[in-house]
């Protein structure tokens, strides 16, 4: 580890304080400080005020390409050091984990090298742009493995205690045998066609549109929750605004006004490639080169069906993912925009008394709330990262694989690639390539134990 630290850091004393004087603690390194990047930030900052942890973390060095906007997103969001190059981030003697807030197309590439570079590794999802990315990253993690290293991607809705309590129950057999699995992901932010071409709007940036965006999402969740992999599907997709105007200023990606090129988040593309002058109005415009939307059906090697759907063409959705999974004993209902909440149906109480019912998700012994607030005290979408924080420090700590691993994210990453496969065919029935994943037992994430 990198050192040893002597004092407990500003905050130690205040709520939930639990840094301890003297903790060893790992040193991460951040490439990325947009929208992921503060998120991420935000997770590490906290992690070690709340929870006991076997290992702490200090936020060694942030990293983007603009020198003026990554040293105030340092003093901005708590990082020590700030550097433009990442390759020089992995080359710190002060970083032992790495953990990646870039656009896809450069997740192969820092991860890779910060593997092969005797570093931890957390990389946001989806794992990779193509499925041969992907491959080559899960074979560079389970290479580090064998040297003791982790690597983990942040599908981070895992760590919604709602649902790590309805991944419990579901593995307790409380649903019986799973029928059916649908979950839909909505969003509304590219309805005005004026909105601009973005990063996450170009397929050799972002990989695909709302389907690795949103869909990669609700395909983990599907996978983790029911303890299969998805294998086979037959998909639709759509682009409903085929050219959109180029962007001005700096942007995340996910508001009106900005650019791609945005230094936090992206490695380097000119951001009026593909552009065309309108008339000579001066208005220039770009083609999208992803999807804004992907519905799908699936099969489960159980005989399980499943219904996906992935928008942000979705009015008046904001972040509406909800999933409801019915088995011959019983259901699970979840939506995000109530996180603290799951319905529960006990198909195997008396008719005249059976229905669904409100589980409020704040209690000690529900995953992760022991350290939080007194029960019925809810949390929200920023402590997912916290929570995210938390395990891979004690897989790190352990020297247990993290979940989800980087073979999770290939698995994954082939049930996008059969979706856009099927799609391509008009919906022709496509199977999931590549071995069959066997399931993690249910207490091999240290959420649910």
């Amino acid at each position: 580890m990198s050192e040893t630290e002597h004092e407990a850091g500003p905050g130690a004393d205040a709520g939930h304080g639990r840094v301890d004087v003297g903790q060893r603690r790992v040193g991460v390194g951040m490439v990325g400080y947009a929208f992921m990047g503060a998120a991420h930030s935000q997770g590490w900052r906290t992690v070690g005020h709340v929870f006991d942890l076997p290992l702490g973390a200090r936020l060694a060095a942030v990293c983007g390409r603009d020198g003026a906007a990554v040293r105030a997103a340092a003093d901005r969001l708590g990082w020590a050091a700030a550097e433009t190059d990442w390759r020089a981030l992995i080359a710190r003697d002060d970083v032992d984990v790495v953990d990646i807030c870039t656009p896809g197309d450069s997740h192969a590439e820092i991860a890779i090298a910060a593997l092969d570079a005797g570093k931890h590794v957390l990389c946001e999802k989806p794992l990779a742009n193509t499925v041969e990315e992907a491959e080559a990253m899960a074979a560079a993690a389970e290479r580090a493995a064998a040297r003791g290293q982790v690597a983990m991607v942040g599908f981070n809705y895992r760590r919604v205690p709602a649902l790590a309590l309805a991944r419990r129950m579901v593995a307790e057999g409380r649903l019986g045998t799973l029928r059916h699995v649908r979950l839909t992901y909505l969003q509304d932010w590219l309805v005005d066609p004026a909105f601009p071409l973005t990063w996450r709007l170009q397929k050799d940036r972002a990989g695909s549109g709302a389907l690795g965006d949103l869909g990669a999402h609700i395909v983990d969740l599907a996978q983790f929750l029911t303890g299969e992999a998805v294998a086979g599907v037959s998909a639709l997709t759509e682009t409903f605004v085929r050219e959109r105007p180029l962007p001005e200023g700096s942007s995340t990606g996910i508001t009106a006004a900005g650019t791609g090129a945005d230094p936090g988040a992206d490695p380097g593309a000119d951001p009026a490639a593909g552009a065309r002058a309108d008339g000579g109005s001066g208005a220039r415009s770009g083609e999208v080169t992803v999807d804004d939307a992907a519905v799908f059906t699936a099969r489960f090697p159980s005989g399980a069906l499943a219904t996906f759907e992935a928008t942000r063409f979705a009015t008046g959705r904001k972040n509406a993912l909800r999933l409801e999974l019915n088995g011959s004993a019983g259901s699970l209902a979840f939506d995000l925009e109530r996180l603290n909440e799951l319905s529960f149906h006990d198909h195997t109480e008396p008719a005249a008394s059976a229905g669904f019912r409100r589980i409020l998700v704040t209690e000690p012994g529900h995953p992760y709330l022991e350290a939080w607030w007194p029960p019925g005290h809810g949390l929200g979408y920023e402590h997912t990262f916290v929570h995210q924080a938390r395990d891979l420090l004690h897989a790190i700590a352990s020297g247990t694989a993290p979940a989800p691993s980087f073979a999770d994210g290939l698995s994954v990453q082939r049930v996008l690639a059969a979706v856009e496969e099927s799609a391509e065919k008009n919906a022709v029935y496509t199977p999931v390539s590549g071995p069959t994943p066997t399931p993690a037992p249910v207490n091999a994430s240290v959420n649910l134990v």
